[in-house]
């Protein structure tokens, strides 16, 4: 199993930018303690961050048949891009969106997901810790498919 973890604009400037919001750590601090949670799993993980949109909708289409999942933080093109949105629906990937921050709590444009209605699942405000709930719950779902898949042959 291989999960892709898409980093939306300004990711990269986690540690620098509005620590009282991000707090301090990196992203590569958070791709490195994911890249453990990952191995201890047995599972693959890849990371690519990017701050334009085509880019990112690039590497969602191109996890299909490469990877088994998607964790995103797309960032400001939460709140904004239909062409993110329609990229996840498009690969049919399980797809976890993840942000550091309490969207709910911040201004009134931050509270609208685009692309939460077409991911498995939605984690925000827990600080960087999100994306380790984001793999836990990736693994949960890769558990449920290949049960799914055995009930299936079974039946």
């Amino acid at each position: 199993m291989k999960i892709m973890v898409i980093q939306g604009p300004n990711i990269n400037m986690l540690g620098k930018r509005e620590r009282r919001i991000y707090g301090v750590m990196t992203m590569s601090d958070i791709h490195e303690q994911m890249k453990a949670v990952a191995d201890q799993a047995g599972v693959g993980i890849e990371f690519f961050q990017s701050n334009f949109e085509g880019e990112i909708v690039d590497k969602i289409q191109e996890c299909l048949g490469e990877f088994d999942g998607i964790i995103i933080n797309p960032a400001a093109y939460t709140h904004t891009s239909i062409a993110i949105r329609d990229a996840i629906a498009s690969v049919g990937l399980p797809t976890i969106e993840v942000h550091i921050s309490n969207i709910y709590q911040r201004e009134e444009f931050r509270h609208k997901s685009l692309v939460a209605p077409v991911c498995s699942g939605h984690i925000a405000g827990f600080g960087p810790i999100g994306y380790h709930l984001a793999i836990i719950g990736m693994l949960q779902i890769f558990d449920q498919i290949k049960r799914m898949e055995t009930a299936s042959k079974d039946a």
